[in-house]
């Protein structure tokens, strides 16, 4: 069964606020994350919390969707932040039905062929934007609690094996560079 993203979640857009020297809420922007919407790891207060309203401060499993650029990918908030707003950059997806972790929900949304429908319907020339009609209509497959922690644990194993592969190309690399300059020397 495949239920709309609408039926599923509260969507909202962040916040603009002014930037604040003495802030002391960190305003999430897309170039804190990776492609796949890792957090880069940088927390730095950048606006006040004063004139803010709480139901735009992030709460633990909000999915953030980065729907303005050419860099879209969906991130999920997690313990490790501090007290934080996304930027108009985003949509929050506050998931309401409990059947559904926000970390599966990000894995769909990032799957390439969400992105590319996504991005096919996105509108301005020169920085796109998806909408929130175009979101609010995506279908995601309703499957059990079980499958799903299955999914994004064969995922990390995909991620951890890319990222082995990647430093194992890297290694032999350097060992075939220092044959070839050793090779020179003699």
């Amino acid at each position: 069964m495949r239920v709309l993203l609408k039926d599923i979640a509260e969507i909202q857009t962040g916040v603009f606020a002014k930037p604040n020297v003495d802030g002391d809420v960190v305003c999430l922007q897309a170039n804190d994350f990776d492609e796949i919407g890792n957090h880069l790891g940088f927390w730095t207060p950048t606006i006040s919390g004063d004139n803010l309203h709480s139901k735009h401060f992030l709460q633990q499993g909000d999915v953030l969707f980065a729907a303005k650029g050419n860099k879209n990918f969906a991130a999920v908030r997690t313990n490790s932040l501090p007290l934080a707003v996304a930027s108009t950059s985003f949509f929050v997806l506050r998931i309401y039905k409990q059947n559904l972790l926000p970390e599966y929900v990000k894995w769909f949304l990032n799957q390439p062929d969400t992105i590319q429908r996504l991005k096919s319907e996105a509108k301005g020339t020169s920085i796109p934007s998806i909408s929130k009609k175009s979101l609010e209509q995506i279908e995601i497959p309703s499957i059990p609690l079980d499958k799903q922690n299955l999914i994004l644990k064969i995922d990390q194993l995909r991620i951890s094996q890319k990222e082995l592969l990647q430093k194992i190309a890297s290694l032999r690399d350097q060992l075939i560079q220092q044959q070839l300059n050793k090779a020179v020397n003699i």
